[in-house]
């Protein structure tokens, strides 16, 4: 049979997972009356309440007789990992961009991975209804950068197709509107090549992701390099350290639309998942064990931002959590270590974990994953990963974009700057300018708040990893202190209500409060110790005027990345099931000021 594979890359909601739902519809990979989800690929629930992808994920649609397997990525830099494992599958891809936007930080970092590898890209200039479509333009950003990328010439001769992949329209010529979809099968058939499918060769291929079943175990999922594997036919696993072992092929699948077909045999250039090789990790390659020939072991960044990860030992531990020891978090982070190649964890004694990963939403991620299945422990505010090299020390730096009215430009500048950005790129049309920075990764953490609130919420903020460079120095991110609780019980309205005016509050009156909790941010540098359990003391005498007319200002509920990117290096964030607490590391206020004190050497 004849294979196209195939991945979908692009910045994030540039509409990569909308097209595929269009592709699966158009090929009848469904009945006429079944019912589909929108954005059917992101089955993950945390992927449909964000509307991002997170994990790459494999589909396939049949055209003319041809198969064509579809990889859906991630536009995000943080889920590096997957993107480089999915472009290890394939021969081509579809860059999706928006004929408003352009080409984006996320772009460039896919786009670099997949021209880095030789794959023939095909241009796919989706939302072209918008009104402030600019589909030529967006077109000669998108060559630019691929010249900026060191794309050969093969690969800047791109074909380019027009769409609306939310109606499931494309079109090769600008000025003739498509009814469906048939121009880019088309174009895919005719200038993605062809898989390399030497069938007569012996079996040889790479596991590039993994799936788990409590009925099969591990699920190996990868590209057949050559040759043929047959179900219940024996291979040899070639680990990194070069050790072998043998196993048997107990299930093989293809993918067909969302299903997984259970085959007999499977043939080069298909991605195929298969069953019974134990103890299976990313990058192993399976070979038939008369020819054990490994592949090159799979490349992944490096982590750039780590935490600590430790059991909870609030006032409140234990109350909300199903697995809260040291024991149940290193075993779920051993888990997740399977499938999350660009994670690293390390044991640092006293029952800590610093955990690294490709940035805060990497890291947010998991948290969010770890807390919804009943975990409950405490974070450390995220660091960078320092280098040396030659005696200098080297930070991560991010390329950041921000896209701001005109208005918001000279502030958003400043703001920037004083985080030790440097402007690298200004444009400015029709009302808006597009700014774009070269920053320290440590800059960013606690900028989105600010920056949203600095343009009215019509802002724009993109950022990727853009490599290392010789630290900054000193760099003070967050400007304000903490208002700590300084008593224990529940919080009243009263209590609030008379200290609303020292800054802003993070919890709602009713809510359970410990010593050393912190309940919201000082309006001032420095902490403030609050009490917020004060009510109002009753008397026998009213008067009319007697009663406050008390007026609350709504709290402030962070979300799990905003409190990620607020607590200070003294400070945690406590995660359960139910609730996000920040809180002190040291709780107790009078040794949290002796331990200042020694800190500051009085």
């Amino acid at each position: 049979m004849d294979y196209r594979n195939i991945a979908i890359v692009a910045h994030v909601d540039h509409g990569k997972t909308t097209l595929v739902d269009g592709m699966l519809k158009q090929s009848h990979i469904f009945r006429d009356n079944q019912l589909v989800a929108e954005r059917v690929m992101d089955s993950n629930d945390l992927e449909r309440e964000r509307g991002i992808t997170i994990l790459a994920k494999n589909t396939a649609v049949t055209w003319r007789g041809v198969k064509i397997n579809i990889v859906d990525t991630p536009g995000h830099a943080d889920f590096g990992g997957e993107v480089e494992r999915a472009l290890g599958m394939v021969d081509g891809v579809l860059l999706l961009v928006d004929a408003a936007e352009g080409p984006m930080p996320q772009t460039r970092f896919v786009l670099r991975k997949a021209l880095a590898r030789g794959l023939k890209p095909v241009v796919v200039v989706n939302k072209i209804d918008r009104k402030d479509a600019r589909p030529d333009e967006v077109i000669n950003l998108t060559f630019d950068l691929m010249v900026e990328l060191g794309a050969s010439d093969e690969q800047l001769d791109f074909p380019i197709v027009y769409a609306v992949a939310r109606e499931g329209r494309a079109w090769l010529e600008l000025d003739t509107p498509g009814d469906d979809l048939t121009p880019l099968f088309e174009t895919i058939l005719q200038h993605i090549p062809a898989a390399a499918a030497d069938t007569e060769a012996p079996f040889q291929l790479q596991v590039t992701n993994l799936d788990y079943s409590d009925y099969l175990g591990r699920i190996a999922i990868g590209r057949v390099r050559r040759g043929r594997v047959r179900k219940g036919e024996g291979v040899l696993r070639l680990m990194r350290g070069g050790e072998s072992v043998r196993a048997r092929v107990t299930k093989l699948y293809t993918h067909l639309g969302l299903e997984r077909v259970e085959v007999e045999e499977a043939l080069a250039g298909d991605i195929v998942a298969l069953t019974g090789v134990e103890e299976v990790q990313i990058g192993d390659t399976l070979t038939h064990p008369d020819a054990p020939e490994a592949l090159p072991a799979v490349s992944v960044d490096e982590p750039t931002v780590s935490v600590t990860f430790s059991p909870n030992t609030s006032p409140l531990a234990g109350k909300e959590g199903k697995f809260v020891t040291s024991r149940h978090i290193k075993e779920r982070l051993e888990r997740e270590l399977l499938t999350n190649v660009a994670l690293r964890v390390e044991e640092l004694g006293g029952e800590s974990y610093r955990v690294s990963g490709r940035g805060e939403l990497h890291l947010s991620i998991l948290i969010e994953q770890m807390r919804r299945e009943g975990y409950e422990f405490s974070v450390s505010r995220p660091e960078v990963i320092m280098k040396e090299l030659d005696g200098v020390l080297l930070e991560p730096f991010e390329h950041v974009v921000a896209d701001v009215p005109e208005a918001a430009m000279g502030s958003v500048m400043e703001s920037l700057s004083s985080r030790r950005g440097t402007l690298v790129n200004l444009t400015q049309e029709a009302g808006r300018a597009r700014l774009e920075f070269s920053i320290p990764s440590r800059a960013l953490f606690g900028y989105r708040t600010h920056f949203l609130s600095m343009t009215q919420g019509e802002g724009l903020l993109n950022h990727t990893f853009d490599g290392y460079e010789k630290s900054v120095g000193g760099l003070k991110t967050r400007l304000n202190g903490s208002l700590v609780a300084m008593e224990a019980g529940e919080a009243f309205a009263y209590a609030i209500f008379k200290l609303q005016d020292r800054g802003v509050f993070f919890i709602d009156p009713g809510t359970e409060v410990y010593v050393g909790m912190i309940v919201g941010a000082n309006a001032r540098a420095g902490d403030l110790n609050v009490n917020v359990t004060k009510n109002k003391k009753l008397t026998n005498v009213r008067a009319a005027t007697a009663d406050d007319n008390i007026t609350l200002t709504p709290p402030k509920k962070l979300t799990l990345e905003e409190a990620l990117e607020y607590i200070a290096d003294d400070e945690l964030l406590e995660v359960t099931p139910k609730s996000i607490r920040l809180r002190k590391r040291i709780l107790d206020p009078s040794l949290r000021k002796r331990e200042e004190k020694v800190t500051a050497g009085i």
